[in-house]
């Protein structure tokens, strides 16, 4: 996985720490902390408009104006002093700079905040939709979606956020991309500091469901107070004016926990968590003093490989916590671990396409008109293997038509077969063997060939083995000679009715059918 540089600038104060993560795990190939110019630590600090930073450069014996942060693609303009960018290239010294993908990690003020508590909807579009809604109704604020996430708090209330203003370490790595002459470095997202530093502490830290704990962030000038309930997010304490540079006792820190607790709803503290520049054992008998049921203890930073580090920023991994937190978010969001917030404003994102109006527009011309030539044969080639499929659909249908007309017609005779099947299998159940059948038809008709008198018009079975014959006889005796030639044979009835000028009689037998069972000479 390629490397990340993760970019917190807080104040007068930056870090940096470049990570990458593995089949090992995650391995630290560089933290380094310097100090920026007055230019850039105004515009991240303060709502001071533009002729007030160059009415300060011009006063600072140092100060320039550099007009390298200027952005084709629209980005905000911002003045950063040139030996911000020096300071970070040296950091950066024997990376390869351009392959590095680029995190810019933001804070109060430029992140803000906004809790709603309304109605949930699954689809996260819809979501965010009203959430940003809610915004505006209730502080008539509107963001756009490229600069607005949520995420969700230990109490299923859910927390807006959304950038506001321009963001300095975006416009530093821009600068470090025109120092290496590049129109612009990788970044594939913003992380915000607070989020990403709980996400840490919850992940390497194990606290019972129960538990209230806070976490404390001392920077040089700047302090975070967070509070988490269980493994979740409680409550975000407004940024503290205090860090190690203004810091005359602590004190300060404890009346201001106390001013959040009550503002987050938050009724005791089990556990405290510090990291940041102040470390002391005097800080942590501090909060020992003043929480005494709290366990107090250092933010660890184990399981890292830290074999590229020197011996002391290796021990001191916890003055790092922010942007090193921000690198373990953004990996295990890429392992799908979690889902974090994220932030990438439009202008980042049309600065970064590949393809814009430029010098290299013209090197890509000739790709394109390649390009535009092969899709061109391919869709012709694809026209006209379709045009062949519809023919062979076309005449595939005609079969289809054909056949079909071929079945109409076999039905029918299709019909008459099962109906003679079913007819013969009658016949066969009435016989009790093979060819009792044919005997019998062929001694009745011997029989009626030999007297001439004597004819059968109907033969129909009345039980399995019985079958009632009826017909007509033109003498009485013949119907007698029938019968008694033949003991199973019953004569039914015997009706006179003449045909024409002659004497007849129609009558009504039942015989049974067997093995010779008509013996009839």
């Amino acid at each position: 996985m390629k490397e990340v540089a993760c970019l917190y600038i807080e104040g007068s104060d930056a870090k940096i720490a470049v990570l990458s993560k593995g089949k090992s795990g995650v391995k630290v190939h560089r933290v380094a902390s310097f100090s920026l110019s007055r230019a850039l630590q105004t515009s991240s600090t303060s709502k001071i408009d533009h002729l007030s930073d160059i009415e300060a450069q011009e006063m600072s014996a140092s100060g320039e104006i550099s007009f390298d942060s200027l952005e084709a693609a629209g980005s905000p303009v911002n003045f950063v002093d040139q030996s911000d960018v020096g300071q970070l290239q040296s950091v950066l010294f024997d990376l390869h700079i351009p392959r590095l993908q680029y995190i810019p990690v933001v804070t109060e003020p430029i992140v803000n905040y906004h809790v709603y508590e309304g109605p949930r909807d699954t689809n996260k579009k819809k979501l965010l939709e009203a959430i940003r809604n809610d915004l505006q109704v209730t502080k008539g604020i509107v963001v756009t979606e490229d600069i607005f996430d949520i995420t969700e708090l230990n109490d299923k209330t859910m927390l807006g956020l959304f950038l506001e203003g321009e963001i300095p370490s975006v416009d530093l790595i821009n600068q470090l991309a025109n120092y290496n002459k590049r129109r612009y470095l990788k970044i594939p997202t913003i992380k915000t500091a607070e989020l990403s530093l709980a996400y840490y502490v919850s992940k390497s830290t194990k606290f019972f469901p129960e538990d209230f704990s806070l976490i404390v962030y001392i920077g040089k000038e700047y302090s975070k107070l967070i509070f988490m309930e269980g493994q979740k997010l409680k409550h975000i304490g407004s940024t503290l004016d205090i860090g190690t540079k203004n810091l005359h006792t602590y004190d300060v820190y404890f009346s201001k926990i106390l001013l959040e607790m009550e503002n987050g709803g938050i009724p005791k503290l089990d556990n405290i968590v510090i990291c940041g520049e102040d470390r002391s054992e005097n800080l942590i008998l501090s909060f020992y003093g003043t929480f005494p049921e709290a366990n107090v203890s250092e933010l660890k930073f184990e399981n890292f490989d830290s074999s590229l580090l020197n011996e002391e920023d290796a021990k001191n991994l916890a003055l790092y916590a922010i942007p090193i937190s921000v690198g373990v978010d953004y990996f295990d969001e890429l392992d799908k671990v979690h889902i974090g917030v994220n932030f990438l404003p439009k202008y980042i994102i049309e600065n970064q396409k590949f393809l814009q109006f430029g010098w290299h527009s013209y090197t890509l011309m000739p790709f394109l008109f390649g390009a535009a030539f092969f899709f061109t044969f391919r869709t012709l080639s694809n026209y006209r293997d379709i045009k062949e499929l519809d023919f062979e659909i076309n005449r595939l249908n005609q079969r289809q038509i054909e056949n079909q007309a071929l079945v109409q017609e076999i039905s029918p005779l299709e019909t008459r077969i099962n109906s003679f099947d079913a007819t013969q299998k009658i016949l066969d159940e009435a016989t009790s063997g093979t060819g009792i059948w044919n005997q019998t038809i062929s001694k009745i008709s011997d029989f009626a060939e030999r007297r001439r008198n004597f004819w059968v018009t109907k033969l129909e079975p009345v039980t399995k083995d019985e079958v009632k014959m009826t017909g007509y006889s033109l003498s009485r005796s013949v119907l007698t000679e029938f019968a008694e030639n033949n003991k199973t044979v019953l004569i039914k009835s015997i009706n006179y009715e003449p045909l024409k000028d002659k004497s007849a009689f129609s009558y009504i037998l039942n015989f049974r059918l067997a093995k010779d069972s008509l013996n009839i000479k």
